[in-house]
């Protein structure tokens, strides 16, 4: 049997495996790609708190992304939750070594239950270490506007800022639109002006799902996107098929007494 191709996420770990680490890994796993992760902060979290968080040492966190990318062939990265200024600069100093590598950098700041996830310092380094070095940035509403420093309130907005960030950045936007009032939500992709896949910008639609299973939508779309990456999908393709899994992720949410989570279970497992 051949061995499946490998993604790494560097992320946060989420107690309740909603979001970060244990959310990519599911759906790593659900592609059929083996996952590997290294741990930036360990956080006492559900879908309805935050309740605290530890922080790995940088340097604790350079070991396990050094180590893993020195013994396995490694096709695809993702990050997550980050954290601090000390963290991006750690993570960003090995990856510039492997430029090779598809990154997906999905730049959490604010949890969906309003909690802060990054320091208010560690922006610049985001904007000056670690977004240069990706090959697609997907910002939510929220963390578009504060990288733009501009209110997004139309999907014209939407395309006009994904594209002022391409450009700035020098990478692939999927800027998504789920908090933008209205029945359907619209995701935007575009490529830098001087790329070569500039042009039209690409739309992801899809009805509003009447679901409470919000927590951990940004991680397993990112983590979708890795893995069909490293699976050689075209950047567009692995999109589209990471929309199409949220959405089955989401419409087959789990609901117990007052607490939902999202299903990112096995095609098997979904079919049982």
């Amino acid at each position: 049997m051949n061995p499946p191709p490998v993604a790494l996420s560097i992320a946060g770990s989420d107690c309740s495996a909603g979001a970060g680490l244990q959310a990519d890994l599911k759906t790593f796993q659900h592609f059929g790609v083996y996952g590997l992760t290294a741990v930036t902060c360990v956080v006492a979290e559900t879908a309805r708190t935050v309740r605290s968080i530890e922080a790995v040492p940088p340097a604790i966190l350079q070991d396990q992304v050094e180590l893993l990318l020195g013994d396995f062939p490694v096709a695809a990265i993702k990050t997550g939750m980050l954290y601090s200024m000390a963290h991006i600069v750690a993570v960003s100093e090995i990856l510039a070594r492997h430029p090779g590598i598809p990154l997906v950098v999905d730049p959490v700041m604010i949890a969906s239950t309003g909690a802060e996830l990054l320091q208010p310092d560690a922006v610049t380094a985001y904007r000056e270490r670690l977004f240069p070095l990706a090959t697609l940035l997907t910002p939510n509403l929220d963390e578009a506007a504060a990288l733009a420093g501009a209110e997004i309130r139309s999907e014209a907005e939407i395309e006009s800022i994904a594209r002022r960030l391409a450009d700035e950045f020098d990478c692939a936007i999927l800027l998504k639109g789920g908090h933008l009032p209205g029945a359907t939500c619209a995701d935007c992709l575009v490529h830098p002006r001087e790329g070569g896949e500039a042009g039209e910008a690409r739309w992801f639609r899809g009805a509003r799902l009447d679901t409470p299973a919000s927590h951990g939508t940004g991680c397993t779309l990112s983590a979708a996107i890795a893995a069909m990456l490293a699976l050689d999908e075209p950047l567009a393709g692995a999109v589209e098929a990471a929309k199409d899994f949220l959405t089955e992720a989401l419409v087959d949410s789990f609901q117990w007494d007052g607490i939902a989570a999202l299903n990112q279970g096995t095609r098997l497992e979904r079919e049982l």
